[in-house]
Parts: structure tokens; sequence; C-alpha cells
């Protein structure tokens, strides 16, 4: 099967970042959100992105627009039964994501279409089972941000067909142009399971008055020779991402060293979500 249909759910940082890539990779994409309120602020970081593309010499004016026209938004989950291959890329929560894969169970005709998680966390198994075709869903975890970082993890359940698995990791390196390691199927994968317990190390190092934030970040990033930081990097990547993140980690190997510190949960009960808001363990212009 030649993939060229691609469907979106979730038009976030993540969601609108895979757009981008399928439509400058010439492939016609249905992005699916919530409200039309959501498709205007989602228009808008997709052509911000574009633009970003074409002042660094990636792409030029024309390309931007053509990829551009190659992206429809709708708030109609009818128009993604047409899709070869649909990505969901919403909050990351179990409970919303498992109703996404049994909407997409209902209206996505081709059966051997694939349904794939942009989850950064969740088994895999446990959304596949809220359809009645779990070998045709598999994981695949983008990196943010996505037009820049050309990583992408592949993780099959114990359910997941064999040609569904080689169509996914060939479409990623033939059409997307992506790096692809395969995990297996444990919360977290490969990435965030070694990511994560660092992060959170840093956290509790600075919240215990151990170590200065900067003086954290610029350890790791003279000493180790790190592009950021690892608090710079939890501001990036969303507090309450983090959160939700080692949330499933926990919950998946009980280890301490999974579980979220108290300031880290205090900052996202505060709103204090790092980037995306202005605000984290730095501040940022907005």
């Amino acid at each position: 099967m030649e993939i060229e249909r691609i469907g979106i759910v979730g038009g976030g940082l993540m969601g609108s970042g895979i757009a981008e890539i399928c439509a400058r990779a010439g492939l016609d994409v249905v992005l699916r959100e919530v409200s039309n309120e959501v498709i205007d602020a989602t228009q808008k970081r997709i052509e911000r992105s574009m633009d970003r593309a074409v002042r660094s010499g990636k792409v030029d004016e024309a390309a931007r627009d053509e990829a551009l026209s190659r992206i429809q938004l709708s708030t109609d989950y009818d128009l993604l039964a047409d899709r070869q291959l649909i990505v969901e890329s919403v909050i990351e929560d179990e409970d919303t994501k498992m109703e996404v894969f049994r909407l997409l169970d209902r209206v996505v005709k081709d059966p051997a279409a694939i349904l794939a998680s942009n989850t950064s966390s969740i088994p895999i198994m446990k959304l596949a089972m809220s359809t009645k075709r779990p070998q045709a869903v598999i994981g695949m975890h983008f990196f943010n941000p996505v037009p820049v970082l050309k990583l992408m993890e592949l993780v099959p359940t114990l359910l997941t067909a064999p040609v569904t698995a080689t169509q996914a990791e060939s479409f990623a390196r033939e059409v997307l142009g992506r790096s692809v390691i395969r995990s297996k199927d444990r919360a977290g994968f490969i990435v965030n399971s070694l990511l994560i317990p660092y992060v959170l190390s840093a956290v509790r190092m600075f919240e215990s008055g151990f170590a200065t934030r900067d003086d954290i970040d610029s350890g790791m990033v003279e000493g180790c020779n790190h592009p950021m930081g690892p608090l710079a990097l939890a501001d990036l990547i969303g507090l309450d991402t983090m959160v939700a993140v080692t949330e499933s980690l926990y919950e998946e190997f009980k280890e301490p060293l999974y579980a979220a510190p108290p300031l880290l949960s205090r900052m996202v009960e505060a709103g204090l979500l790092g980037r995306k808001v202005g605000r984290g363990f730095y501040e940022y212009k907005r």
C-alpha cells in the first residue's frame, strides 16, 4: 500500500509538526481539531513554522504555499474515513486517547489503514484494545520540534501485524525521511525511559537546594555537551506532559525514580507549564 492520504487527530505542537512534515512530503493531510477556535490557532502555528523554514532556506515560498494547500483542518471525524494512516496526537491522557481510537475504529473504512499513536509514554496495547483491529495499531512517536528532529520511535504491540510495522517503518524512513528506532511496548519506550529519570533527578536537585537552576543546566550543557540543560528541556517538553509521562512510567514499573517530585506537581497545578505558557523553570517572551 502506497500511503498518500494522512489523518492527524490533535494539532498541538506535535500534531501540527507532523502535519507540516507530511504536507512538505507531498501528502494529502486532514487534521482534526476540537473546535474552530482551536483550528485557527493550529493554522497559525503551522504557518509560523513554515515561515521559519522559508527564512532558514529549507524551503522556498512556493513550496511553503503548496504544502499549506495540502492541509485541511476540520472538526469532522468523518473526513478521516478514507485515510490510509492516521496519527493520534492529542493530550497525554490515556482515557482521551482511548476514546480517539474508539472513534477512529468506527470512522475509518479501510481495515488495512494504520492507526498510530504519537504517545510518548502510554503502552500501545491499551490503545489498540479500544479497537476491533489491534493488528493495525502501532506507536509512531515523533520528537519535538517535529520538523527539526528526525528521530521516530516505532512501537509494535504483541498483536501488531508484521505488515503494519513494515509499512509504518517504510513510510517513516522513505517518505518522511525519519531515522527509526524500534522499541518494545513498555511505558516510556526507549527515549523517555532514559530521559525522564534524568530530568526528574535535576528537578529534585533544584528542589532540595543542592544547586541552582542555572548551575544544573550549565553543568550538563558545558560539562556533557548537551544542547540544553534538563530544566530548560523540561520547559520545552511541557511540565504537564512531564507529569503525565511520569505517571505512566510509575504505574508500569512502580520505581521511585519515575515518581514526580512535589515541586514539579505544584508547578503544574499553578499553571507554570513551561515555554508554551511563558513560564516554567524559566520565563519566556511570548
